[in-house]
C-alpha cells in the first residue's frame, strides 16, 4: 500500500514539474517572438536572422567600438583581460559592462542583461546556437588573419542598417588619404621631393609574451601605410598579418627611415620595452640615430574606424608636420 501511494505521489510530482517547464518554455518562446515581431532578415555567417529594426539593449562578442561609431551604443562587450580601454578611445566611446573574455563569454551574464541583439565573431560559432536561445544572434566574418577592415566595417553596418553612416566615415577615410598622399609629395617637382616613394616605414611592436614584433602590408597599419603608397622594409614587404618572436639578433628588420613602435599600454610591456632599449643592438638601428623612432598607441594594432584616424593623425604629426 505504501508503495502504491509513493508511486501515485511521483506521478503527479513529475506531471507539475513537466508542465511547469512546458508553461516557462512557452513564455520565452512568447517573449522572444514580441521582441522581434519588428524585425528585418539579414544574412550572415551561421544563416538568416531576423533581428530588431531599432536594437536598443546590443551586446557585441567582438570589438564595440565600430558599433559606437555607427550609432548604435552596446550595453556590454567581451574584452582582453589584462588591457585598459586604450587611450585612444576615452574621449570617444564610454567603458560598456564585461561579459568576459573574447574567447570565453560569460553565458549567464549575457542572459541576464536581457539583449535584444548579439553580435558575435566568427571564432565563436560553436556557441551560436546557445546565444540565439537568449536573443536574435548574427556572426560578423572574422576569419584569422582577419580582413580588410572596411570590409568589416560595411559588413557590420548593413547588419545594423547603417549602410549611410558608414558610406560617410569611409569617404573620409579616403578624402584624408589623398590629403596625405598630396601632403607627402605627389605631383611634386623631383622624385626627391616625393617623400611617399623614397622613405621606408617599419612598424613594429614588444610585447611580454611575443617578444618583438613587426607588421606586415595585411595588418591593418599596413594596409593604411598601402593605402597612401608609403614604402615599407624589405621585411616588412608582402600579404602577411605580422610577424612575431623576432630575436634581438634579427631586430635590424625592424629598421627603416622611419619606426613607428606600437605600445600595448600595459605596464609588463613598458618593461619590456625598457629592456630593449637598453640592448647595444637598439642603439644600432639607423632609425635610432636618426631619431626616426616614434612611439605610438594601441590604435596602431587596432581595427575599428576610432582606431584608423588615430593612425591618420599620427602619419599627419610625424611624417608630415614633423618631418624632416
Amino acid at each position: 500500500m505504501r508503495r502504491l501511494t509513493y508511486l501515485i505521489l511521483l506521478s503527479i510530482l513529475t506531471v507539475i514539474l513537466v508542465s511547469a517547464c512546458n508553461t516557462t518554455h512557452d513564455i520565452n518562446i512568447t517573449s522572444y517572438k514580441q521582441s522581434v515581431e519588428n524585425c528585418r532578415n539579414v544574412q550572415h555567417v551561421m544563416g538568416s536572422t531576423c533581428i530588431p529594426r531599432n536594437p536598443q539593449r546590443v551586446v557585441t562578442l567582438d570589438s564595440f567600438e565600430n558599433t559606437w561609431a555607427l550609432g548604435i551604443r552596446a550595453i556590454a562587450s567581451t574584452h582582453v583581460p589584462g588591457f585598459p580601454m586604450a587611450k585612444y578611445l576615452q574621449s570617444k566611446v564610454e567603458q560598456v559592462e564585461s561579459v568576459g573574455s573574447y574567447n570565453s563569454p560569460n553565458i549567464e551574464k549575457i542572459l541576464k542583461l536581457k539583449p535584444d541583439l548579439i553580435i558575435s565573431g566568427s571564432d565563436l560559432k560553436g556557441i551560436y546556437k546557445q546565444l540565439s536561445y537568449i536573443a536574435p544572434t548574427v556572426v560578423l566574418n572574422t576569419p584569422y588573419p582577419p580582413p580588410n577592415w572596411i570590409d568589416t566595417f560595411e559588413e557590420l553596418a548593413q547588419i545594423l542598417g547603417k549602410e549611410e553612416v558608414s558610406k560617410q566615415l569611409i569617404d573620409k577615410y579616403w578624402q584624408r588619404v589623398e590629403n596625405l598622399k598630396q601632403a607627402l609629395g605627389v605631383g611634386a617637382a623631383s622624385p626627391k621631393e616625393n617623400r611617399r616613394n623614397t622613405i621606408k616605414v617599419s612598424i613594429a611592436n614588444t610585447s611580454s609574451e611575443s617578444g618583438i614584433w613587426s607588421y606586415g602590408e595585411k595588418h591593418f597599419s599596413g594596409s593604411v601605410l598601402k593605402d597612401i603608397g608609403l614604402q615599407r622594409p624589405k621585411s616588412q614587404r608582402g600579404d602577411f598579418f605580422y610577424i612575431e618572436n623576432i630575436s634581438k639578433e634579427k631586430i635590424f628588420d625592424i629598421d627603416g627611415d622611419v619606426l613607428f613602435f606600437v605600445s600595448w599600454e600595459r605596464e609588463d610591456d613598458k618593461k619590456t620595452l625598457n629592456k630593449l632599449k637598453q640592448s647595444p643592438l637598439w642603439s644600432q638601428l639607423e632609425v635610432f640615430q636618426k631619431n626616426k623612432v616614434y612611439f605610438v598607441g594601441r590604435h596602431w594594432h587596432s581595427s575599428d574606424i576610432f582606431a584608423i584616424n588615430a593612425i591618420l593623425d599620427d602619419l599627419e604629426k610625424y611624417l608630415v608636420n614633423s618631418y624632416q
